[in-house]
């Protein structure tokens, strides 16, 4: 006879919501790590926000220079989520740039390595897109994707994890912090 839990007998414990979907609400240092209940954590960004392109850049900008790409992340996914089809591809690649600086910051340099070099290859279309795609909403892409290429060289060489400050990228490529 199994002494295992029953899987509904483990689920009773666990936040989830109506449908049985995981709800997360356990409290998350900067990164986005979680940390245990009952800690102070850095406040959650909202999920499903429909913002300016303006607006998401401005935003997750704030958010890598405050050291906090993993919510930087976030604010890209709802702007790849919500906005038309042809920019998907320009969301989901910045998102995943912050992802990558998140992994490189929390100690997984070869997963934030490879996500960075996913993140860069996905925005190169738009670096290299006839019409002056190559900045949209101001974005920096040569610059972003030449950020990320030297980032994942440094952590592919050094195997060490970064300052998520200090290594924040400049999305318009201004050098100003």
């Amino acid at each position: 006879m199994s002494t295992a839990p029953r899987r509904d007998d483990r689920d009773r414990d666990r936040d989830r919501d109506e449908e049985g979907r995981a709800r997360n609400q356990r409290p998350r240092d900067g990164l986005g790590r979680p940390l245990p209940y009952g800690t102070q954590g850095v406040a959650r960004q909202p999920e499903g926000v429909v913002r300016t392109p303006e607006e998401s850049v401005a935003e997750a900008q704030a958010l890598l220079d405050a050291g906090r790409p993993f919510h930087a992340h976030e604010v890209f996914e709802d702007a790849w989520k919500s906005g038309p089809p042809n920019e998907r591809e320009l969301w989901k690649g910045l998102a995943q740039l912050a992802v990558g600086l998140t992994h490189s910051a929390r100690g997984n340099v070869r997963g934030g390595a490879r996500l960075l070099l996913r993140g860069a290859g996905a925005v190169t279309s738009w670096r290299d897109a006839p019409g002056g795609r190559e900045r949209p909403y101001g974005i920096d892409i040569a610059g972003l994707v030449g950020w990320a290429e030297a980032l994942a060289d440094l952590l592919e060489r050094t195997r060490t994890p970064v300052d998520a400050v200090h290594h924040a990228p400049r999305l318009r490529g201004d050098t100003a912090r």
